[in-house]
């Protein structure tokens, strides 16, 4: 009977130990999966790609910095996200005063990266799963500046540009496109990787120009003052119009007879000038025909001349509507 006992009693306390060998493999195996540092980090990168920012914003318990918080929710946080890469979340290293650093390498654009989260221990729950919380930090900035404009876009989302420029709070890891696309004006796309929250982000500067269609609405405005002066011109008789364009002869030119057409049309160039767009002077040619008297021997022959000419203008864009003023000199 006593022998009985004992078998009985060796197998309880073999699986007693089996229970508490298995509650100890548990117990490691949850503090180095969803109870390990690494734990909160992947719910913040999933936040991120999410555009979830308000929880990204509580699981990095970071303060926002003043600016603009267009980045920092909705599409433009998912786009920033979307483009990392191959992530991978490496072992975490101690750090002093109980912190620990969790390091993460990922790809964007081709190149491989990384960032350190730092992490602190805030408890336990349940007696023995470790809890880790990110170490109370401050979002970095991205500051943009535009050439001539008052808003832009940023990771597809419009954002105001008061005076050319504005600072954006804005998420880690990530990348930010800025891009100006509009009918009369635009800047060619540059990017910006933030890669923590301590490394400078250089400023995104968008280099603003001209777009082929106000560069064209620009030409046939000017064409059609040329073309305008031109006929006025011809139904006026005169040698000397209050056109860009002029001839003067001390022959007689026979009234009926004169004849204005433009035969070279300027180029049109805006750029960049002083807080406003200007073109540049514009040049072209103009042919004036007749029939002229010699003032001396009293013959009559063809007027058959072409004349360069110059002038400049003024340029006022508001919103859809163009304004082009010739500035003429007499």
């Amino acid at each position: 009977m006593s022998q009985a006992l004992v078998r009985i009693a060796a197998v309880w306390l073999l699986g007693l130990m089996l229970a508490v060998a298995g509650a100890v493999v548990a117990v490691n195996l949850v503090n180095n999966t969803v109870a390990s540092p690494q734990q909160p980090v992947r719910e913040y990168l999933d936040a991120l790609h999410d555009g979830d920012g308000g929880k990204a914003l509580g699981l990095l318990r970071a303060a926002v910095p003043p600016g603009n918080a267009a980045m920092l929710d909705g599409t433009a946080l998912q786009t920033a996200a979307s483009r990392f890469t191959n992530v991978k979340l490496g072992k975490a290293e101690e750090r002093a005063g109980g912190q620990v650093m969790v390091p993460m390498e990922y790809t964007i654009d081709g190149s491989r990266l990384r960032t350190e989260f730092l992490l602190e221990k805030t408890g336990t729950e349940w007696l023995f799963f470790n809890t880790w919380a990110f170490v109370p930090s401050r979002l970095p900035t991205l500051d943009i500046t535009v050439v001539n404009a008052s808003e832009a876009t940023l990771n597809g989302v419009p954002v105001n540009m008061p005076n050319g420029r504005n600072s954006f709070a804005v998420f880690y890891p990530g990348e930010y496109e800025a891009s100006l696309n509009g009918e009369y004006f635009a800047a060619p796309p540059t990017r910006a990787t933030v890669t923590s929250r301590e490394a400078p982000v250089a400023p995104l500067n968008l280099l603003t120009e001209a777009t082929g269609d106000l560069r064209e609405d620009v030409s046939a405005k000017v064409k059609e003052f040329l073309d305008t002066c031109a006929a006025d011109a011809v139904k006026q008789q005169k040698l000397q119009p209050d056109c860009p364009f002029y001839f003067a002869s001390n022959n007689v030119v026979k009234d009926g007879t004169i004849k204005w057409t433009v035969t070279e049309y300027p180029e049109v160039a805006i750029e960049p000038f002083d807080g406003r767009w200007v073109v540049s002077p514009l040049d072209g040619k103009a042919k004036v025909e007749g029939l002229q008297q010699n003032s001396f021997t009293g013959a009559w022959f063809p007027l058959d001349e072409e004349v360069d000419f110059s002038f400049t203008t003024r340029l006022d864009v508001d919103g859809d509507t163009i304004n082009v003023t010739p500035l003429l000199t007499y």
